[in-house]
């Protein structure tokens, strides 16, 4: 009989770690059931749900019994053709829905399939820090090299374009960027945008930018794509997660040219067989949703980013008005020793749990971010927890 203590794992499996969020929201499970009754402010899922009218589609369309086959691994026509429509909308930017968007089962999936199309083991990948982690451990899985760089406050969370200049530019194959940003909320600069797209052509790297965030409190909806001539070096993943309250859906989408698209396809056919046809008639509908609708959600949004700013006062922490996104990103005060620490103080003596910067890169070492994920009422009474916490 073979015991199980002779098999090892796969090298790659060494090179990456429980997601942060896993472990910790293990560790918050175990201590409500001890019944501390922790408020959470740390992930970014939304917790309003999408339209009555996507939820009644999806309901109409589960109901139908030809609905519940394989699907195209491209999605139905109907979808690319929505998001087509949604990006000449709102982005003004023109996709051919037949060849240019790929329907993903969520942008997460997407940077696994994306690095996979373009990167071989060895090859460089660019990541910014702080960043979302995934950028970095698909990149690890992928037996890349991780080159970061860095992004600092007193730059606006921007690259510096001097630094990336002297990079092993030779050897990076992919650059992955995210504005509006997370986890510090840096808003899209389209003059940014325009220089990251022309560093990508001058010296052959794809640039990836995941762009969930710009519905939420952001003042102009911006895409990568709306620059002249990027869609040649360039990819965008999207998502219904953030913008339409659907992140367990897992309904995104990718856009770049053919030739990207297609090398893509080749990688996401092999992983997954197409997502439900009911949930992407939902889509389809969601897509539609009128501007009113995104007001009432961001809304909701603005009120909560009020208490959480009110929160991160009370905490003594510093951060910028100017953010957007579903989060607020702050600095701790210069006395607190590490970020975890400070999260970790909030979270045993005042039933918070808040996100330490740290899981984002060694730049977000000094820094929390707050989700403003959870009803007015938990924030306003997470605020009242940590007033009393100062005392």
């Amino acid at each position: 009989m073979t015991n199980s203590n002779n098999i090892t794992p796969a090298d790659r499996v060494g090179t990456v770690k429980e997601y942060y969020f896993s472990k910790k929201l293990r560790e918050i499970a175990q201590l409500n059931a001890q019944g501390a009754d922790i408020i959470s402010l740390g992930i970014g899922g939304p917790d309003l749900p999408p339209s009555q009218a996507v939820i009644d589609t999806l309901c109409e369309q589960a109901r139908l019994d030809n609905t519940h086959g394989y699907q195209p691994y491209i999605g139905i026509p109907e979808l690319r053709e929505a998001y087509a429509q949604w990006y000449s909308h709102y982005y003004g930017v023109t996709l051919d829905p037949a060849s240019e968007i790929l329907p993903l089962i969520g942008s997460k999936e997407g940077i696994l399939h994306i690095t996979l199309a373009f990167v071989n083991p060895g090859d460089g990948v660019l990541v910014p820090n702080p960043g979302y982690p995934t950028y970095t451990s698909v990149s690890r899985l992928a037996q890349a090299e991780i080159f970061n760089y860095n992004l600092l406050e007193e730059s606006n969370w921007q690259p510096d374009f001097d630094a990336l200049e002297k990079m092993p530019l030779d050897k990076i194959k992919l650059m992955w960027v995210n504005y509006p940003n997370m986890p510090t909320g840096a808003p899209a600069d389209m003059d940014v945008l325009r220089r990251i797209i022309d560093f990508g052509k001058k010296h052959n790297i794809v640039i990836v930018n995941d762009n969930p965030y710009s519905f939420i409190l952001h003042k102009c909806r911006t895409s990568i794509l709306s620059i002249e001539g990027a869609k040649d070096i360039a990819i965008e993943l999207n998502s219904l997660s953030k913008s339409h309250n659907m992140a367990g859906w897992r309904m995104a989408m990718a856009a770049s040219n053919p030739a990207f698209i297609g090398w893509i396809i080749k990688v996401k056919s092999n992983i997954d067989s197409g997502q439900f046809r009911p949930m992407m008639k939902a889509a389809v509908e969601a897509l539609k949703a009128p501007d009113s609708w995104y007001d009432e959600v961001n809304a909701t949004y603005g009120r909560r980013r009020l208490i959480a700013e009110k929160i991160m006062d009370a905490l003594g922490c510093t951060f910028s008005k100017s953010q957007a996104g579903l989060f607020l990103w702050g600095r701790i005060p210069d006395s607190a020793p590490s970020a975890e620490a400070f999260a970790d103080n909030i979270l045993y003596n005042a039933k918070v749990f808040v996100t330490p910067g740290f899981i984002f890169g060694s730049q977000g070492e000094r820094y929390i971010r707050i989700s403003l994920c959870a009803k007015d009422e938990k924030m306003n009474e997470a605020l009242t927890r940590i007033i009393n916490l100062k005392k």
